[in-house]
């Protein structure tokens, strides 16, 4: 697997310095990769086939993300089972530079073509989230009522969110901790008015029982 890594950090590296800022192919930017995803959604065979090419295209982003997208790093989020379309906004947001926390997943993102993000996106979609059982069963049920009032009129009861906003079930605690804390406070590389509104007031124990309960879901 290493050899793997190193193989296609040269690949990359190679095109960042070879190849113009813009990597993909012609008329890249035309292509509507929602129309083709919503396509995917409504034909499950085809949803798996493009999935299965998409493992291949995910196995440089395992270093972070894990395999299957199930990170194995507390404070990196969890790609498996994140909404389609969600995926695809936030690819849209690090090639256009909306999203700063990580040059290289810019640089990244940028040198996939359409098809490969396409790929990747079908791919962790279909992935299953880890389920873990909640260290602190007691905080995760105060938790439980936390949520129902801050988080789930966007993120839906069972967590897996809709379009437009991400599935948090069964994503990393130090990660939702940082997140929510982030937002909250205004600290977050991201700002997110909604969000920031929603937890207002929300002190560092409630966020950590939401957390307890999100991470937990499944």
């Amino acid at each position: 697997m290493a050899k793997i890594y190193l193989a296609l950090a040269a690949l990359l590296l190679s095109g960042f310095i070879g190849a113009p800022a813009c990597a993909q192919p012609p008329g890249a930017a035309d292509v509507d990769l929602g129309v083709r995803l919503k396509d995917l959604e409504s034909n499950p065979r085809q949803m798996e086939a493009v999935a299965k090419a998409g493992g291949k295209v995910a196995l440089f982003c395992a270093n972070c993300h894990g395999d299957g997208g199930n990170s194995a790093k507390p404070d990196v989020p969890n790609l498996a089972g994140q909404n389609v379309h969600y995926l695809l906004e936030q690819m849209r947001q690090f090639a256009e530079g909306r999203r700063k926390n990580s040059e290289f997943k810019q640089r990244l993102i940028k040198v996939l073509s359409p098809d490969e993000k396409v790929e990747l996106i079908a791919f962790y979609s279909t992935q299953n989230v880890a389920y873990k059982a909640p260290p602190n069963p007691a905080l995760a049920r105060k938790g439980k009522d936390l949520y129902a009032k801050n988080c789930a009129e966007c993120h839906e009861d069972n967590g897996r969110g809709t379009q437009k906003y991400a599935r948090i079930a069964g994503q990393q605690p130090i990660y939702l901790t940082t997140s929510l804390k982030g937002y909250r406070d205004g600290s977050a590389s991201r700002i997110n008015r909604q969000m920031a509104v929603s937890i207002e007031g929300l002190t560092d124990a409630e966020i950590a029982a939401i957390v307890a309960y999100v991470s937990s879901m499944n």
